[in-house]
């Protein structure tokens, strides 16, 4: 369900799989140093919502008036893997039909946001 970007804990994916969350980590298929671009291809194809650190997923879906795939930007830099995974859980438990559907979701320290897909011209 989950593909972690790089510059994410990768451990963050055994504490999601603990919970029966369905994730994997960029570093962990070959996509290290795999372009944005091709990232969100690899999830679209394989139905996963991207987690990221990076700004560039949002504009890319933006630019593209793309509906899919959805990405979660996560706005708040050093959490730990376990601390990460948490956050997470609530995104999902929050956002789930949405995230279904298609959406850009920003989470930081001030709360969440959370737009459609595809976004208006």
């Amino acid at each position: 369900m989950l593909l972690l970007d790089q510059g994410l804990p990768r451990s963050t994916t055994l504490f999601l799989r603990d919970l029966g969350v369905a994730s994997t980590h960029v570093g962990d298929i070959g996509m290290a140093d795999a372009s944005d671009a091709a990232i969100l291809r690899y999830a679209r194809e394989q139905g996963l919502i991207v987690v990221t650190l990076d700004a560039d997923f949002h504009r890319l879906l933006a630019f593209a008036g793309a509906s899919d795939p959805s990405v979660i930007r996560i706005r708040i830099e050093g959490l730990r893997g376990e601390e990460l995974c948490r956050l997470l859980i609530q995104v999902i438990d929050r956002c789930k039909g949405e995230l279904e559907q298609g959406a850009l979701v920003s989470v930081s320290e001030a709360g969440l946001r959370l737009r459609h897909l595809p976004l208006p011209n």
